[in-house]
C-alpha cells in the first residue's frame, strides 16, 4: 500500500516563540506590573494630599466627606472647599509636566532638557508679564491665553535658534538657545517688576509656583488644552522612537519627522503653556520623572511617557505635602520643594558621562 501523505497549510503550522518575543512579552508585563504599581502610588499620594495640613484628617473622614456624610463643618471645607481643587490642580498640573518634559528630551534628544530649561516657562511667565503690565490682568484666571501664546513663541524661537544654518537639530545649541533666551526674558521680567513692585507683587507669588488657593476658575479653563496636549503626547510615542533611530531611519519606517516635531511642538505648548498658567513655574519636575521613568522602562517613549504622566502628579502631590509641613502652620510655595529637590538631580546628571544625546 502506498502511504497517504497529508499536506498541511503552512498558515496552520504553529512556530515556537523565539527568546525574543518571549523576552519582549516578559518586559511589557513587568512595565504593566510597574505602572499599576504606580497609579496604587499615585492614590495613596491623593489621600495623603486630602488627609495632611494644618487640620489633620483621618482618611475614612476624609471619604466620608468626598461623599457627602456627616462630617464637621471645618472638616467638609478643609477637604472639598481647599484641599480637593489644590489637589486636582497638582494631578493635573503634574501630568503636565511630566508629559512635556518627556517630550522635550525625546524631541531634542537631550536628557538635560525640560519645559524650564528650554526656556518655555520662562516664555510663558514674560507674557504673563506682560498681561499684568499692560492689559492690567491681576487674576491666574486670566494668565491662561498669554501663558500659552508665550510658551508657544519660546519654544518655536529655541528649535528655530537650535537649527539656525544646520540641516539637523543638535541637542548642546537646543540647550544653549534655551538657557540664553530663559536669561533674557528673566531680565525683561525683572526690569518690569522694579517699575512697579507693588503692582507686580500678584506676579512675585504667581512666579514661585505654587498650589495653593487654586480653584476650580483657574483649572477648568486649562482642561481641554491640558487633555489635548496629554493625548497628543501619547499618540508621539511610536514616532518618537523611529525618530531616535535618526531622521534618515524615522523617515524610511513611514514616521514624518516635520509632522512629529510640529506635533510634538504644539503639544509642549498645550501642556508646559496650560500648567504654568494654572500653577506658575514649577521647576525640575519635567526634568526628574522621565529620567526616573526611562530607568524604570528603557527607552520606550510610548513607556516613558505613560510613566511620566503617572508618575509626575504623585512627586508634586508629594513636594505639596512637604511644602505645607515644612513651616507649619504655614507654608512654602511648592515651586521651591522642587527646586530643592531637582537642583542636585541636575547637578549628578551634569557630572555623569555621555550626558548629551539620548
Amino acid at each position: 500500500m502506498k502511504e497517504v501523505v497529508t499536506a498541511v497549510p503552512s498558515a496552520e503550522i504553529a512556530l515556537p516563540p523565539s527568546p525574543a518575543d518571549r523576552a519582549r512579552r516578559r518586559s511589557s508585563g513587568a512595565r504593566t506590573v510597574m505602572l499599576v504599581a504606580a497609579l496604587v502610588v499615585l492614590v495613596l499620594v491623593v489621600v495623603a494630599s486630602l488627609a495632611i495640613g494644618s487640620l489633620p484628617v483621618a482618611p475614612t473622614a476624609v471619604w466620608t466627606a468626598l461623599t457627602g456624610g456627616n462630617v464637621s463643618a471645618e472638616v467638609g471645607a478643609a477637604v472639598v472647599d481647599l484641599r480637593l481643587p489644590r489637589t486636582v490642580v497638582g494631578l493635573a498640573v503634574g501630568a503636565a509636566l511630566g508629559a512635556s518634559g518627556a517630550l522635550v528630551q525625546a524631541l531634542t534628544r537631550n536628557p538635560l532638557a525640560d519645559p524650564g530649561v528650554l526656556g518655555v516657562t520662562s516664555g510663558a511667565g514674560f507674557f504673563v508679564a506682560l498681561a499684568i503690565a499692560f492689559f492690567g490682568v491681576t487674576a491666574p484666571a486670566g494668565y491662561l491665553w498669554f501663558a500659552l501664546g508665550g510658551a508657544f513663541v519660546t519654544t518655536v524661537a529655541v528649535f528655530a535658534i537650535g537649527a539656525l544654518g544646520r540641516q539637523r537639530l543638535r541637542p548642546e545649541q537646543l540647550l544653549l538657545a534655551g538657557v540664553a533666551l530663559s536669561a533674557v526674558l528673566a531680565g525683561v521680567v525683572s526690569a518690569i517688576r522694579l517699575s512697579d513692585p507693588r503692582r507686580f507683587d500678584v506676579l512675585r507669588v504667581w512666579e514661585s509656583g505654587a498650589l495653593r488657593d487654586r480653584g476650580w476658575d483657574v483649572l477648568l479653563p486649562a482642561l481641554p488644552f491640558l487633555a489635548i496636549g496629554g493625548l497628543l503626547a501619547l499618540l508621539l510615542g511610536g514616532p518618537l522612537n523611529a525618530l531616535s533611530l535618526g531622521e534618515d531611519r524615522a523617515s524610511a519606517l513611514g514616521a514624518s519627522v516635520v509632522r512629529t516635531r510640529i506635533t510634538g511642538i504644539v503639544a509642549i505648548t498645550l501642556l508646559a503653556g496650560a500648567g504654568t498658567a494654572v500653577a506658575g513655574p514649577i521647576a525640575f519636575v519635567g526634568l526628574m520623572i522621565p529620567h526616573l521613568a526611562r530607568r524604570m522602562v528603557g527607552p520606550d517613549q510610548r513607556w516613558i511617557i505613560a510613566f511620566s504622566l503617572v508618575l509626575a502628579p504623585a512627586l508634586l502631590l508629594l513636594a505639596d505635602i512637604a511644602a505645607r509641613l515644612v513651616v507649619s502652620p504655614g507654608e512654602v510655595p511648592v515651586g521651591i520643594v522642587t527646586a530643592f529637590l531637582g537642583a542636585p538631580v541636575l547637578i549628578v546628571l551634569v557630572r555623569r558621562k555621555r550626558v548629551i544625546g539620548l
